[in-house]
């Protein structure tokens, strides 16, 4: 029997490291890896020109297609991209904003109201803060640029209103304190450079993050990996098929993570970041499948739904191609 040929778009993760040199195979297909520095590129290629059979996507944006039943692809329970996201908000040093409950009626800018770093980030002001999102003036523009636009139909809430900026960039407006704070996943240009303009609103948001999987069970996912659902259709083999080479190869990664024999990552105690990783998420600590993950999902869903990026309540079920959820229950 013939493999079958499908592309395979995403950014330059080492847990996918093996899957794209070949190092891995997923059984009965020959993928085209195609790798990008910029997730943001796959996602506009894949959402507006459906230009690849395989692809990493925004957790947030699928989501949003999702409960639109505007999308073409159907996601597998593989998490390229997790990361936590408390410390996603910067104010300018200075800033009459000292603490998170400070935001109530506040001013806060926004690359994306959809995107997924800002619907954690914002469920976490709302539901652990106690932030009222209504109270909050919001600004949407570009992080070092003027302009971006929201790439999902938005459903608002009532009491929730958003100015869209087409000439100045969020950094610009923290730093003339037209906005008071800054929700992103990228962080401002100044910040990224080392200057101490601009800071982290919550000073130790490693330790608050922390503190907040271990209350909730929330690791925030960024992305997931969608396939074309034409192909499902045709060859529901694959689910299963791209499942278990994703595990494999994510094994591997975590393996070498833990050897510690040697610098794999150019990274200071690279090691020791792995097995503190182990000793608070457990030996799994980077869980592909949907049980392993459902706190974190389901929190994302309802965050999603309150704020308007999903139109409609949706279940976990619903986001992923069935046969990978039997693959990773066996």
């Amino acid at each position: 029997m013939s493999r079958l040929n499908l592309s395979f778009a995403s950014c330059d993760y080492d847990h996918m490291r093996d899957l794209v040199s070949g190092k891995v195979r997923a059984e009965g297909i020959d993928l085209t890896p195609l790798t990008f520095d910029e997730p943001h590129l796959i996602f506009h290629q894949a959402t507006h020109f459906s230009d690849f059979d395989v692809c990493e996507l925004s957790f947030g944006r699928y989501v949003s297609l999702v409960s639109t039943g505007d999308n073409d692809k159907l996601a597998l329970p593989v998490f390229p991209s997790r990361v936590p996201r408390i410390g996603a908000l910067f104010v300018k040093n200075g800033s009459r904003i000292k603490r998170p409950e400070d935001l109530a009626g506040a001013r806060i800018g926004l690359p994306e109201w959809a995107i997924t770093a800002a619907v954690y980030a914002k469920g976490w002001l709302a539901e652990t803060i106690g932030i009222d999102l209504a109270s909050v003036t919001w600004f949407q523009t570009g992080i070092d640029e003027p302009g971006r636009p929201e790439p999902v139909k938005l459903k608002l809430p009532k009491g929730i209103t958003i100015t869209h900026v087409p000439d100045r960039s969020l950094t610009d407006m923290l730093l003339a304190d037209d906005i008071d704070c800054v929700i992103t996943a990228l962080p401002p240009k100044p910040f990224r450079e080392g200057s101490s303009k601009i800071r982290r609103l919550v000073k130790d948001s490693q330790k608050a993050e922390r503190d907040y999987y271990q209350s909730t069970g929330i690791f925030p996912i960024m992305h997931v990996i969608a396939v074309r659902k034409s192909i499902l259709e045709t060859h529901p083999w694959v689910a299963v098929s791209l499942m278990d080479a994703f595990e494999a190869a994510k094994e591997n990664a975590v393996k070498r993570a833990l050897k510690g024999s040697h610098s794999i990552y150019p990274v200071p105690w690279g090691n020791d970041a792995a097995l503190a990783a182990r000793a608070l998420f457990g030996a799994d600590f980077w869980p592909y499948g949907l049980d392993k993950n459902r706190p974190t999902i389901e929190a994302f869903l309802r965050f999603a739904h309150a704020q308007g990026v999903a139109h409609r309540k949706l279940t976990a079920e619903e986001l992923f191609a069935p046969q990978a959820l039997d693959r990773a229950k066996a």
